[in-house]
């Protein structure tokens, strides 16, 4: 009698157990998809570029052929 109270103490342990690490697993993962989700909405592209924003875009254009031009050794 006393060895069936000492598995039946047991398995409940490791239920208990189980069961605690199995909620851990489940709020990491929980947590883990929020921040996949909260990634995925920062790089959604903005609706309209503003007026700067097209200038800086186009200044880094003419710097970048500007450059390639001393690259190939045509004189700008």
């Amino acid at each position: 009698m006393d060895m069936l109270v000492l598995y039946f103490g047991m398995g409940i342990t490791a239920l208990i157990g189980c069961t605690v690490l199995g909620l851990i697993g489940l709020k990491g993962f929980t947590a883990w998809i929020d921040l996949k989700r909260a990634e995925i909405a920062g790089a959604m592209p903005m609706a309209t570029p503003t007026a700067g924003h097209r200038i800086d875009v186009a200044d880094l254009k003419e710097r970048v052929r500007r450059l390639e031009a001393i690259a190939a050794g045509v004189d700008i």
